[in-house]
């Protein structure tokens, strides 16, 4: 049995999450630890016990919502972060004005600070701005007053959820472009599998139907041939393989994730495209492709209008020659243009015939063929012998054939 991948989910965040369940129990146990050793001083100590109680079991209880991102809900972040709050705003009432001054402890102490970074955690740096704004507002009204300690411890815990959230936002890009990756990976490498599968077993027998079609006669070259046909449509759908498509990247840290977005037809690419793949659809039973092993490389425009030449040569093929007529078609890649030529095997052209049909208003030949290679600045040639069948020769430069056709374009807009 074929074994298929599957791109599991990842989670570079979650030793985060561990880390910050830890720091919350760590600086509970700090925060009741400083006030059993300076309970003393304390002017209403039973309010510090009251509120270390609460403190207490509100951080062993929540531990399950700071396991992962989908428990650590809004409401539970302003109920976490409302507790923070309380404790530095209560803190002159429960402590000395002494201590106050002189810039001790809040009663949550850097407990305050595991509240600021769930929130960098959970929503990125703007949700750490927030939080940690708030937690500056209630020091300073704690403090009554802007001293140099508490600016600083303020500015310290601003800047660090800062940039913690900024790293957690640019770590979820990361992962998710990893995932995406991952997956282009594996879908590729089945289609792989799958293309070795099809060319073993049913290109084979497709070609055999055609083989002995043909021998036998009958009905059963009619079957051969559509076999034939068949097995063609389906080596260029194998080899083709999967349409790329394009990538936009679209994340407000800046990181690396994309977004996938389909392209119309008929939309221009950056680059220029292989020729090959435009004039592939055509190759069949009755039409047989020779092509250079390297990419024949043109503008989009010129690309396009060439293959729509080579097509409309194909039709004059099956409207004049019949739709059993055989065609060859020959592309060379030449290092200042590109030739492609259609052959087949009819009864040719009678001479002045092409020019009887434009005075008949029939411009097939005319408007189709050498109008398209002419807009790219290139060349048609109708070689015909009667009896023997005609050419069609297409020349179009590599240079001028993309900038006419996009000049082309421009004018008709």
């Amino acid at each position: 049995m074929a074994r298929r991948e599957r791109v599991m989910r990842m989670s570079v965040e979650q030793p985060l999450w561990r880390a910050l369940a830890g720091y919350r129990v760590l600086t509970m146990v700090y925060a009741i630890g400083f006030f059993t050793t300076a309970h003393s001083g304390f002017v209403r100590p039973w309010l510090a016990v009251a509120y270390y109680a609460v403190l207490f079991v509100w951080t062993l209880a929540t531990l399950p919502k700071v396991s992962g991102a989908a428990s650590c809900t809004k409401r539970f972040l302003a109920a976490d972060l409302t507790i923070a709050l309380t404790g530095i705003l209560i803190t002159p009432l429960a402590d000395a004005p002494e201590r106050v001054a002189d810039g001790g402890p809040t009663l949550p102490s850097i407990w305050t600070a595991g509240s600021v970074l769930a929130f960098a955690i959970k929503g990125g740096w703007r949700w750490a701005a927030v939080a940690s704004t708030l937690v500056a507002v209630a020091n300073l009204i704690e403090r009554g007053s802007p001293a140099r300690d508490t600016v600083h411890n303020v500015i310290l815990v601003w800047v660090a959820s800062i940039a913690i959230g900024y790293v957690v936002e640019v770590a979820r890009a990361s992962e998710r472009t990893l995932a995406r990756a991952l997956e282009i990976e594996a879908a590729t490498r089945e289609r792989e599998r799958l293309a070795r599968d099809i060319h073993d077993s049913v290109l084979q027998v497709l070609a055999m139907v055609q083989r002995r079609g043909a021998v036998i006669g009958g009905e059963a070259a009619e079957l051969g041939r559509l076999a034939g046909e068949q097995e063609v449509a389906l080596r260029t759908l194998v080899s083709g393989g999967l349409v790329p498509v394009s990538r936009v990247s679209e994340d407000a840290a800046e990181g690396a994730l994309v977004r996938a977005v389909d392209e119309p037809e008929g939309t221009d690419t950056d680059g220029p495209v292989d020729l090959r793949a435009l004039l592939t659809p055509y190759a069949g039973s009755l039409v047989n492709l020779a092509e250079p092993g390297a990419p024949v490389l043109l503008a989009p425009p010129a690309a396009r209008e060439l293959a729509a030449a080579v097509g409309a040569a194909l039709d004059n093929v099956r409207k004049h020659v019949g739709a059993d007529a055989r065609a060859w078609i020959l592309v060379e890649d030449e290092p200042g243009e590109v030739i492609v030529t259609v052959r087949d095997e009819g009864p040719g052209i009678p001479e002045g015939r092409l020019a009887e049909a434009e005075g008949e208003g029939r411009l097939g030949v005319a408007l189709s063929i050498r109008g398209r290679l002419r807009d790219l600045g290139g060349t048609a040639e109708l070689i015909s012998v009667p009896g023997q069948g005609t050419e069609v020769e297409l020349r179009t430069p590599k240079e001028t054939g993309g900038t006419a056709a996009r000049g082309k374009a421009a004018d008709r807009e």
